[in-house]
């Protein structure tokens, strides 16, 4: 998550200490035409005992499909513990079938799940979540300096962290969860780029500032260790290596990466050129992502008017041409960045920061993206629940019809922050609580539904024809979107599944 005003590094957000949604009612006419036999005439008349008939077998045809439709999101939903998910073009694909996905943030489990006695909160989260179709989670896989660190000092581990990290690898193998593990943080928050530079300097090594983290020779080595120490970790409760877990859908190189000594983004691209190189040298199982927001940098400057007013010095489009990164990513806060503007012009650019990045990934990156991060903070001036679902509804929308439009280069988004029963020291604006929460994990459950069932119309052979209930979903995630956004006073854009255009401008 972001932990910045614009240009500056202010730390305003803490990082520190149901049921299925009811499908429309199908027709009676799609049912198969039945014309029963009548066996008792005394009963009924025949028109009206052919007609009783008629009517059961249709509303039985009907649960039949949303019955398959549920067992598809089952089945969808719940990876095997032997494949890893991997990237075909712009898609990602699961045993050879597309991979579309929606799920959260949980950036603290590791640091929770140290204390045996707290690590109900992961086993919480990780069973709500999986309950509502959440099927990937991205989670930090750092904590470096200061109190409950991993890092203690460079290459020096605290075992009890380490194996907290380990239980939340084997919980979410157990809840049918993937994670998404960051390997460093841009911030202050758990050490980060900070903490790697002063232990550099301590060493003796002539750094200045943060931004030294990408270029400082002893403060790489440090962060490749790290790399290192992570990636072959053997796990303590499942005896399998970090690199050798399906469990684990990808690694980040970076929560965030920022670099004021350069805008032009070419310091933090070089940084993910080599760090990207080193990490798939240790392990080619697994995809790997920079952690981006998806600012634009020099190398498309008519690209710089989607950016929120300013740069941080990453270049989107060139950092994730490189090849060995596997999929993009991009994070939104409107509520953030365009503070001052009201709420249906801060929905509004987040479509447009979406659409962008979605323009480019396909026709440029020409692979998957995953909105990261994104979500609506309680702090926000007139703050109301039903505000928070109407928002994460809208953006949940747009996730949908790009990755219908796209043939799933959007392949998913990622709420900020699933959190646990008695976690309020955790609390940054951003918590939400399934359990305490119905409306929002109606909202996410909706889309979760949505997302596994345009997957299994993908993988539907060509020519072959789309299920009653998969239009049912289809039509229910459109009508139930623009009625949400609606309710918010905003124009819905409606993309077209075929030719991928939209009918208004972003």
């Amino acid at each position: 998550m972001v932990d910045c005003a614009p240009i500056y590094y202010l730390d305003h957000r803490k990082k520190t200490p149901s049921s299925l949604h009811s499908l429309a009612a199908l027709q009676d006419e799609r049912a198969p035409s039945l014309h029963p036999i009548n066996t008792n005439p005394g009963l009924h008349s025949a028109h009206t005992k052919q007609q009783f008939f008629h009517n059961k077998m249709a509303k039985l045809c009907a649960v039949l499909c949303l019955l398959l439709g549920a067992l598809a999101f089952l089945a969808i939903a719940a990876p095997g513990s032997s494949s890893f998910v991997e990237r075909q073009g712009t898609q990602f694909v699961l045993d050879g079938s597309p991979y579309l996905f929606n799920g959260f943030n949980s950036y603290w489990m590791m640091t929770v799940a140290s204390q045996p006695a707290e690590r109900a909160k992961v086993s919480q989260v990780l069973g709500e979540a999986a309950a509502a179709g959440l099927t990937v989670c991205r989670t930090w896989a750092f904590s470096d300096g200061g109190d409950g660190a991993l890092q203690i000092s460079p290459g020096v581990y605290d075992e009890r962290v380490f194996q907290g990290l380990d239980f939340v690898i084997s919980e979410a193998q157990s809840h049918g969860v993937r994670l998404i593990l960051s390997l460093v943080n841009n911030y202050k928050d758990f050490g980060g780029r900070a903490q790697y530079v002063q232990w550099a300097s301590n060493a003796g090594a002539a750094v200045g500032g943060e931004d030294d983290f990408y270029t400082n020779p002893v403060v790489k080595g440090y962060y490749k260790n790290h790399v290192q120490r992570v990636l072959t970790r053997i796990n303590t409760i499942t005896n399998v290596a970090y690199k050798d877990d399906p469990t684990i859908m990808a690694w980040e190189l970076i929560n965030e990466p920022r670099c004021q000594a350069d805008y032009s983004g070419k310091t933090v691209n070089a940084w993910v050129q080599e760090m990207a190189s080193y990490t798939k040298s240790l392990d080619s199982k697994h995809m790997l992502e920079i952690g981006m927001e998806g600012f634009y940098g020099d190398s498309m400057p008519e690209k710089k008017q989607y950016n929120p007013g300013y740069q941080v010095g990453t270049d989107f489009i060139t950092s994730n041409l490189i090849d060995e990164i596997d999929f993009a990513t991009i994070h939104a806060y409107p509520d953030v960045w365009l503070a001052a503007q009201d709420d249906a012009s801060q929905t509004a650019f987040a479509q447009r920061w979406m659409w962008s990045h979605w323009d480019d990934a396909t026709k440029i990156l020409k692979k998957p993206l995953v909105l990261t991060e994104f979500g609506l903070s309680k702090k926000d001036p007139g703050y109301t629940e039903n505000l928070r679902d109407v928002y994460i509804n809208a953006i949940c929308t747009d996730i949908y019809n790009l990755a219908r439009s796209g043939g799933g280069s959007l392949s998913g988004g990622l709420v900020w922050q699933v959190m646990a029963d008695g976690m309020e020291s955790y609390y940054d604006g951003y918590e939400i609580l399934l359990s305490q929460d119905p409306s929002t994990d109606a909202v996410l459950m909706r889309q979760s539904r949505a997302m596994s069932v345009l997957a299994h119309t993908m993988s539907k052979p060509a020519g072959g024809q789309v299920g009653h209930a998969d239009e049912a979903v289809a039509g229910e995630q459109e009508d139930g979107v623009a009625h949400g956004a609606r309710l918010h006073g905003l124009h819905v854009r409606h993309v077209h599944a075929r030719d991928g255009k939209s009918s208004s401008h972003p």
